[in-house]
């Protein structure tokens, strides 16, 4: 009978101890965040209320953002996920894509781009300024030849070159000039001429008939005399002479003068329409980009988008570290944990350390257990069992 009450009394603390134990850790595990709300006895504040949690989470909102920012959202985080060789191969053939789905092999025209960035009025413009820049220009043209004289205006390497030339022009007047006179064409103008000038003297001419003989006779006369007279070195010299005479004339006469009939409008209304027609600005502008550059697709991927791409990516690089600070991640995190109702956080929590949680209630009780065992045996002794 002593023994069972021994043992009773023992098992009785064990049950007490651990009673306490585990009741005593469930309590504490729920005032970490229970309750959420702080509770008032008329206007005074309960104690320990709210929980732990729901009363410090303005500091484990700041804390966490530190947390995220300091070991988790690292720059060298994101230089090891994103900035990276593959990164970059995945965004060359992403921009290339977009570049040939949307610009290099669009079935827009040129006139659709214009368009779209509001310029639709440009190839009118570039017309009209076109235009104006063709008058400037033959206005001055205009100018410049109508005033000064003729060696004033001419380009002295054209003057020179029509210097240069007279010897070459008499020769060639000479040798025309000998074919006509040896020819049937020749002698037949010197037989008329030679029978005008007899007709038109009447009886003196009649005598003259007489005193050379037949006008035959006269025409092969004259044909060899004109022919020794085309052939004389001093004919040449002397046609020289003229028609450096005449050169040097012309050089004095105004420009003014000389194009006083010429018709510079027409001309210039021709050029103009001309320069338009060539031009055809609106229809070149009705062929997409690839009409233009067919092979840009090719040069663009080789040249231009690894480079912007890589510019882009150096630029990320060097600015990841102050771009992470303007985004001020821990600011952020704190502003949606403040926003979490309380009961988030609890589930949050308890959904990944509930199993642990339950541990401590369990070691609660077995320790309460295991010290009401030994306050029973302290008892038991003290009382002389």
């Amino acid at each position: 009978m002593k023994r069972l009450t021994i043992v009773l009394t023992i098992l009785f603390m064990a049950f007490i101890g651990a009673l306490i134990g585990g009741v005593t850790n469930h309590l504490a595990i729920k005032m970490l965040f229970r309750p959420h709300e702080p509770k008032f006895i008329g206007k005074t504040r309960l104690p320990f209320t709210p929980g732990l949690i729901p009363k410090r989470r303005n500091e484990l909102a700041t804390q966490l953002g530190k947390t995220v920012t300091n070991y988790l959202l690292t720059p060298d985080l994101f230089r090891k996920k994103m900035l990276t060789p593959a990164m970059k191969e995945r965004a060359e053939l992403f921009v290339q894509g977009k570049m040939n789905q949307y610009v290099l092999q669009s079935d827009k025209t040129l006139n659709d781009w214009l368009e779209l960035a509001g310029a639709s009025e440009l190839p009118n413009q570039v017309e009209d300024k076109l235009l104006a820049l063709i008058d400037r220009q033959l206005d001055d043209m205009r100018l410049r030849v109508t005033t000064g004289t003729v060696e004033e205006v001419v380009p002295l390497r054209w003057q020179q070159q029509v210097e240069d030339r007279i010897p070459l022009a008499s020769d060639f007047l000479l040798q025309r000039a000998e074919r006509f006179i040896d020819s049937a064409e020749g002698r037949q103008t010197f037989q008329k001429m030679i029978d005008d000038f007899l007709n038109s003297k009447g009886t003196f001419g009649g005598m003259l008939n007489m005193f050379f003989g037949e006008s035959e006779s006269l025409v092969g006369k004259m044909q060899r005399e004109a022919l020794r007279f085309v052939g004389a070195p001093g004919t040449k010299e002397l046609l020289d002479k003229l028609i450096w005479k005449e050169w040097r004339n012309i050089q004095q006469q105004p420009m003014e003068q000389l194009t006083a009939d010429f018709d510079f409008d027409s001309v210039f209304s021709s050029v103009k329409r001309y320069a338009l027609d060539q031009l055809a600005l609106s229809d070149r502008l009705d062929h997409s980009l690839a009409h233009y550059w067919p092979n840009g697709t090719a040069w663009t991927a080789e040249n231009v988008t690894p480079k912007i791409v890589g510019f882009l990516f150096d630029q990320a690089e060097l600015q990841l570290e102050q771009s992470l600070k303007k985004l001020k991640l821990d600011e952020m995190v704190k502003e949606q944990v403040d926003t979490f109702p309380v009961a988030v956080l609890e589930d949050l929590v308890l959904g990944i350390s509930r199993r642990e949680f339950k541990m401590i209630t369990v070691l609660g009780a077995l320790l309460g257990g295991v010290i009401g065992i030994v306050q029973g045996i302290i008892a038991l002794t003290l009382n002389g069992f």
